[in-house]
């Protein structure tokens, strides 16, 4: 019966997640016209609805670890990334307001992407090459004065527990240029929500939080590969299981 039981419940939670996107994107339009950091906020409440329905639908807890690394100053937040769940999450529980880097094509996904398109996210067109990083690196500076921190995901795209892709330097790179700390996070969430699944499985999320690496006298690969050994060493104190011994 378990079986059935889950894909219930991940069914109720898609319906609600896809009724509440139309209505909330409506809000967001309706919030256009106020300060960003306001605009900011009602927006991503959404996210906080988000998440406690996949508490209270499909019992997917959550617990964060290493809150006290997190720094009062500007900062390039680089993630694991194996799940929609991190997206969702990260967004209102960081101490100043996201800026996400991604491929433009999601400002086009009605409802969401529009709601996307009104806070100050930086969407890059791949097929720019060495020039899409460039306007990372303009957008970013200027948005880091603005008082926000920058979440990029080094894997790129969403990795199984377990494994681990190629991390690429463009976050590091972009530390360095503009004088940032990094701030690296492990979590687990795709034991829960898995890539691309439809299944929803109930657990507890581990989200934790490295103490921030800084940029000084760094190289973009030598720092990035700080930034991989200690999120894939914690990795494993998180999720033991999800990796062969030795």
């Amino acid at each position: 019966m378990r079986h059935p039981v889950l894909f219930l419940r991940s069914l109720i939670f898609t319906i609600v997640m896809v009724l509440s996107t139309v209505l909330w994107s409506l809000v967001c339009f309706l919030a256009a016209p106020l300060p960003y950091r306001q605009r900011f906020f009602i927006t991503s409440r959404w996210n906080v609805f988000i998440i406690w329905c996949l508490r209270v639908i499909c019992g997917i807890r959550y617990e964060v670890r290493g809150r006290e690394n997190l720094p009062d100053a500007q900062a390039i937040v680089l993630s694991k990334h194996q799940s929609a769940w991190e997206t969702i999450f990260l967004l209102p529980n960081m101490p100043r307001p996201l800026v996400f880097v991604f491929k433009k094509e999601i400002l086009y996904i009605p409802f969401f992407g529009w709601a996307m398109a009104l806070l100050r996210m930086i969407p890059i067109d791949r097929k720019q090459g060495k020039n899409a990083f460039q306007e990372v690196v303009r957008h970013g500076k200027r948005r880091l004065a603005q008082g926000l921190w920058i979440i990029m995901f080094p894997e790129g795209t969403r990795i199984p527990v377990g494994k681990a892709g190629k991390y690429k330097s463009g976050g590091t790179r972009l530390a360095i240029e503009t004088g940032s700390v990094v701030v690296p996070i492990a979590h687990n969430s795709g034991e829960c929500w898995p890539k691309n699944s439809f299944i929803k499985r109930p657990g507890l999320v581990t989200v934790s939080i490295g103490k921030p690496i800084s940029p000084e006298g760094q190289t973009p690969d030598g720092m990035m590969q700080q930034v991989e050994n200690w999120i894939e060493s914690e990795m494993r104190v998180i999720s033991p299981h999800a990796y062969n011994a030795g």
